[in-house]
């Protein structure tokens, strides 16, 4: 079949990867893609927010399945658009991608279905919500209710962290998506992403990964897209994945359905374990950025099979194949990220670099330009390896990572110090 992925991130970049390597991808283009992606897709220049657009691909193309990358396109409705053109598609409605759009849509969500989460309130304005802060104290969390990139959240651990986090929220730092602000509760323990499809009625999981959100080492300085990532994620346990499944994940799709929209795609389960009780932190319609090269890493050409059997609906047949392997992914930033960085700086030594089954750099916000690859974006490369330990992934990863000639570049040096 001919396959469209939308996105240009390192997400799409391993979606391409594993879809590709399935007999059943016969063409495949990704829009708009980058300059890793070139080397197993054909990148189109296409407005992926605009279902028209996509549409009118899709009909020039003989396009039989579109994969949604990132939640952009979801939020704006194309999953929908593209169904009603009867075009065949993974990823949730707009309706549903609330889930991920609204932070007080999920804890609305969960209340209704009495799945565990932090406790929360909503505010609109910002001196409600300073008072709040000041009668509950800090620790404390402030998220913009909208999307906002993944910079809309501050776990405040002082009070006047969290009143400068709500001046910010309703000073127009996040746009549209501050307009109204959730403040939660702090969670304390450890942190977990749990990955199951959904078509709407039946749910499989396909993983799990722990990330690395803060951009130094030992878990140090400002919150970022995710520095590094690794799958699986011993704290998961196979009795921890079944209690989620039973007290938040099955609940939710049933409560989204029973609300009239139905959620199909992948749920992208944010967990905080502690003392063998897991709630939730999050839900994402969509693969998380590293998480997503780890997982595709691990699944390789069976990721079209299920990603295909989620969209027709056919997941109760549907089986996940696992090796008992690990992967690990160290992400690779422009100097200066997540504040301000330069963009444009060659990057070299990529050409010789091991690029198999198990040792693959993937792209995320590059280009190319005469003839180099030059950076484009504050998150760029993604080293990630596989082995039968995670040590032995964690070891393929950094030669990886340490073999890239970018002196206007930096990486953690402790990805997986969690598990190992």
């Amino acid at each position: 079949m001919n396959i469209l992925i939308l996105g240009s991130g390192g997400r799409e970049h391993a979606l391409a990867w594993a879809i590709r390597q399935n007999p059943k991808c016969d063409r495949l283009f990704v829009a708009p893609g980058n300059a890793g992606i070139e080397g197993v897709a054909r990148c189109v220049n296409l407005d992926i927010l605009s279902g028209a657009d996509v549409i009118r691909f899709c009909e020039e193309a003989a396009v039989d399945f579109v994969v949604v990358g990132p939640e952009a396109p979801l939020a704006a409705g194309v999953a929908d658009a593209l169904r009603e053109a009867d075009i065949l598609v993974f990823g949730p409605s707009q309706a549903a991608a609330q889930l991920e759009a609204s932070k007080a849509f999920t804890k609305e969500v969960c209340d209704a279905c009495a799945a565990p989460t932090a406790a929360w309130a909503r505010f609109a304005e910002a001196e409600p919500a300073r008072a709040y802060i000041r009668e509950k104290g800090a620790p404390i969390v402030v998220k913009a209710d909208g999307l906002a990139a993944g910079k809309g959240v501050t776990v405040a651990l002082t009070e006047a962290e969290a009143i400068a986090a709500i001046d910010d929220a309703f000073g127009g730092a996040f746009g549209a998506a501050g307009a109204e602000v959730v403040i939660e509760e702090f969670m304390e323990g450890e942190e977990a992403s749990f990955f199951v499809l959904s078509d709407g009625t039946d749910c499989l999981p396909i993983g799990t990964a722990q990330d690395h959100k803060r951009v130094g080492d030992g878990d140090t300085g400002p919150n970022t897209g995710g520095m590094g990532a690794y799958s699986p994620a011993p704290v998961l346990t196979p009795a921890l994945q079944e209690q989620v499944m039973a007290r938040i994940v099955r609940p939710t799709v049933a409560e989204m359905a029973r609300r009239g929209t139905p959620f199909q795609g992948v749920l992208y389960v944010g967990l905080m374990i502690k003392d063998g009780e897991a709630r939730l932190v999050e839900y994402n319609v969509r693969f998380g950025d590293p998480e997503c090269q780890v997982l595709m890493m691990r699944l390789g050409a069976q990721a079209l099979d299920l990603l295909h059997a989620c969209a027709e609906g056919r997941l109760a047949d549907a089986r996940v194949n696992w090796a008992d392997d690990h992967a690990l992914s160290v992400v690779l930033a422009a100097n200066g990220y997540p504040g301000a960085y330069e963009k444009g700086t060659v990057i070299r030594g990529l050409a010789g670099l091991a690029d198999d089954s198990h040792n693959k750099v993937f792209h995320a916000g590059t280009a190319e330009k005469d003839g180099q690859i030059i950076a484009t974006g504050g998150r760029v490369l993604a080293a990630t390896a596989r082995g039968a330990t995670l040590q032995e992934a964690h070891d393929l990863a950094y030669a990886l990572a340490h073999s890239i000639d970018w002196p206007e570049g930096f990486y953690r040096r402790d990805i997986g110090w969690r598990a190992l």
